[in-house]
């Protein structure tokens, strides 16, 4: 066994009885690691000897650490499972749920001497408490089949070539037993790219350690041979997407400074474009952050002429109708392939344009590619007076596009602290569904000053996941989920398909964590010079963490309450250090021991600039208090009145709609229309519904559009049968014009007798319907007016 944490793993890297596909781990030593208390990583300890980009995947075991069944007679001696003796004697029908306490790049096998011939076992694996179903296109759309035997005593669950899949829970299913026979074994056999934590994180707030860690093995567990992975569970989309790779490889130069292995993901997704044109523009961020980073300036060079093709292609379609493709999930964003191509996406675009030609001003100026920077400086300087002779051009922007005009420069004072109120109040929906997008958001929180709405929203978004039993982030997230769903059960599906539990395009959180709360920035390539300005706002007190470099470590740390800070420098690098004022004054500094004049001051730091390699340990004398934050409050402009399980027509004094193609609706004097989308029809006998089309690609869900002819406070009532008693479904509904959330998610269960959802708003709305559980979901009548009260 190897183990730092291991209450929480069983793993074992030192007795691996197999060689195929992959080769064991060996090597390597166990050095210790203050993460260990957040990480959901068993491997956080463990210290690789080698760790290029071109070494091959290694395999691990690791072992249940709890279980769960309601057939007891049927699976004796079920503790042993949790031992290293697991002797489980089986006889009878039943399910074994097992928990290995993380979620592995894994897959299942069990060890039976009796077994024979596995026709009456079954075995699954999911990332959540059941067993898991994804889109049809791959080989195993449900993650359920019998066992393969591979050797005397092993049977191997095997769902596709590559044998892994996102694993956290398997599952043991006996069905028609005919004799008793033994398990003597059960384990995951996981696989890793050979990479080494040398970044580290944590302050006063456990869950932004926990955050910190978890984005990290997120990036770590998606890892491949030669890519960067944007998914773990098999739905057909395991490659590396351009995007997706942006906040990935940010995190994992902060955590890993793998930078061989990003540089060659670059290459990677430089040559396999998505054909998505935000996630081109991504691909240049990526580069520039390589660079920033790595120092390689070789690395750069091999890859510029791939960065000048973005570049003037940007620049080509800058103000074209050009097709975008798809720029995010939220609803915001057009939810995601549904309606890419809408005003707040073209904004974006131009947004991120400007921001990679600023930023490619200044890389070609380092490279000495002169008339390339002059060029870009052009190109940004043109689109910049474009868009700003519209002076009301910010009017149009929803909170996406006026993050990417904070990030691209474009937004000034007056629009930021307008925009600001308009947006970041609202606490519910300044969270994007993909914290992929939040990561643009909290970037522009960072560049307004506005680090405690970013703190606050790290932990609705990402702590919330963790909240609900995530080891890894998920593709989408509504932080309500949590409040709704059972601790790891099944999440609701939607248009971003079968959701994803561990998706690194979610682990940006980390490079903010350590680039602006720690506060470590490269200045110069390669950290040759960088700054050290920690941002705590109110809600922290300290933070201490580890930023890796070429030139080596550095290592800073900010405690406000004892007024001591220390910052080391590596040889062949230079500093500013930003020492924190956290709202308060500073009476005096010492810098080693000695009073230390600091070189300038602002509001918020005083600053020592060109600080030299060595070790530096400031003590401050903080006087004053502190205005504590406190953040807005979840609000919700419309009203859910409850769930109504009365079969009866008890809806529709004021009219209905029914969402059967075969029965005419008589909608309320004061429903202009509703229209249907990204659903089919459904006929059940002699009745109609609308739903999903469940096992498509990106069709989990399907919309109600109500439009109203004036403001008009109204009830409304969605009606939906079962076709299955394990059927489940989820509803959000926005409000029709801003596409805002305007009511808490619910999820509706158990409801094979029917059921209403009944909410009351005053404008135009927009219901979306997702698939929880079942072969598909659909609703049978939208009805207006209420009749009765709901509990």
């Amino acid at each position: 066994m190897c183990n730092d944490h291991s209450d929480r793993f069983r793993i074992n890297i030192a007795n691996i009885d197999i060689e195929e596909p992959y080769k064991h781990i060996s090597g390597g030593t166990l050095v210790k690691n203050a993460g260990a208390a957040f990480s959901p990583d068993p491997l956080l300890s463990y210290r690789f000897d080698d760790v290029s980009a071109g070494n091959e995947l290694r395999v691990f075991f690791a072992y249940p650490v709890k279980y769960e069944t309601e057939y007891n007679n049927s699976f004796l001696n079920l503790e042993s499972l949790l031992s290293g003796d697991t002797d489980l004697t089986v006889k009878g029908d039943g399910t074994v749920m097992i928990d290995f306490g993380s979620e592995f790049a894994a897959w299942l096998e069990i060890m039976s001497p009796d077994l024979g011939d596995p026709e009456n076992i079954v075995l699954s694996v999911s990332e959540y408490t059941s067993p898991e179903i994804v889109n049809r296109g791959v080989q195993s759309s449900k993650k359920t089949r019998h066992p393969v035997k591979v050797s005397d005593t092993v049977y191997r669950l095997v769902l596709n070539p590559e044998l892994y899949e996102g694993v956290r829970f398997g599952f043991i299913h006996i069905q028609g037993l005919k004799k008793d026979f033994h398990i003597t074994g059960v384990r995951l056999v996981c696989q890793v790219k050979p990479v080494n934590y040398y970044g580290s994180f944590e302050c006063d707030n456990r869950m932004l350690n926990r955050i910190w860690y978890t984005a990290a093995y997120d990036v770590r567990v998606n890892l491949k041979k030669d890519y960067m992975s944007a998914i773990l569970i098999d739905r057909g989309d395991r490659h590396s997407w351009t995007g997706d790779a942006y906040t990935a490889q940010a995190a994992s130069l902060a955590a890993f400074a793998n930078y061989d292995f990003v540089l060659e993901n670059l290459k990677h997704t430089s040559a396999h474009p998505n054909g998505i044109e935000s996630f081109e523009l991504y691909w240049l961020l990526s580069l520039a952050d390589y660079y920033d980073f790595s120092g390689d300036k070789a690395g750069v060079l091999s890859l510029i002429d791939e960065a000048v093709k973005r570049l003037e292609h940007a620049n080509e379609i800058f103000d074209k109708n050009y097709p975008l493709s798809f720029f995010g999930w939220d609803e915001r964003l057009g939810a995601g392939f549904e309606n890419p191509d809408i005003p707040e996406n073209r904004l974006s675009y131009k947004f991120l344009s400007i921001e990679c030609f600023k930023k490619y001003a200044d890389i070609f100026n380092l490279l000495g590619l002169q008339d390339d920077a002059r060029r870009c400086a052009r190109y940004a300087e043109e689109k910049g007076i474009l868009l700003s002779s519209d002076p009301l051009w910010h009017k149009s922007c929803g909170i996406h596009a006026f993050a990417d005009s904070v990030n691209a420069g474009v937004a000034d004072g007056k629009v930021r602290e307008e925009l600001f109120k308009k947006f970041f109040n609202d606490r519910t929906n300044r969270i994007s569904y993909s914290p992929f997008n939040e990561f643009f958001i909290l970037k522009a929180l960072a560049k307004t000053d506005k680090y405690d709405d970013a703190l606050s929203s790290i932990l609705d978004l990402w702590g919330s996941q963790i909240e609900y039993g995530g080891t890894c982030f998920f593709e989408v997230f509504r932080p309500g989920w949590k409040d709704e769903i059972d601790k790891n059960g099944p999440l609701p599906n939607s248009q971003a398909g079968y959701t994803s539990l561990a998706h690194p395009w979610s682990a940006g959180v980390l490079a903010f964590l350590s680039t602006e709360v720690l506060g470590i920035k490269p200045v110069k390539p390669g950290f040759e010079k960088f700054s050290v300005i920690p941002h705590l706002g109110t809600q922290l007190k300290n933070v201490i963490g580890d930023m890796p470099t070429p030139h080596g470590t550095i290592r800073a740390s900010f405690d406000i309450k004892k007024g001591i800070h220390h910052v080391s420098v590596p040889e062949g690098t230079e500093a500013l250090v930003a020492i924190p004022k956290a709202g308060m004054r500073i009476s005096n500094i010492e810098l080693n021991g000695s009073p230390a004049t600091f070189d300038k001051e602002d509001d918020d730091f005083c600053y020592y600039e060109n600080i030299s390699a060595g070790e530096y340990t400031f003590r401050a004398d903080y006087t004053g208090m502190v205005k504590k934050y406190r953040a807005p409050m979840f609000c919700y402009p419309a009203s859910f009145k409850g769930i109504d399980r009365d079969a009866n027509e008890k809806y529709g004094s004021d009219g209905f709609f029914d969402c059967s193609s075969m029965v005419k609706s008589k909608l309320p004097e004061y429903v202009e229309d509703i229209v249907l989308s990204r659903g089919i029809y459904i006929k059940n006998g002699g009745s109609e519904t609308y739903g999903t089309n469940y096992d498509n690609v990106c069709a989990q869900s399907f919309t109600a559009d109500i439009k109203l002819k004036r403001k008009q406070k109204y009830t409304v009532a969605l009606r939906f049968t079962a076709n299955a008693p394990d059927c489940c479904l989820a509803v959000e509904m926005f409000d029709a014009k801003s596409l805002n959330l305007i009511a808490p998610v619910k999820i509706l269960k158990d409801y094979c007798g029917g059921a209403y959802m009944v909410y009351e708003y005053d404008r135009s709305a927009r219901f979306r319907i997702d698939h929880v559980r079942g072969d598909y979901i659909s609703l049978g009548c939208i009805l207006f007016g209420k009749q009765k009260a709901v509990e």
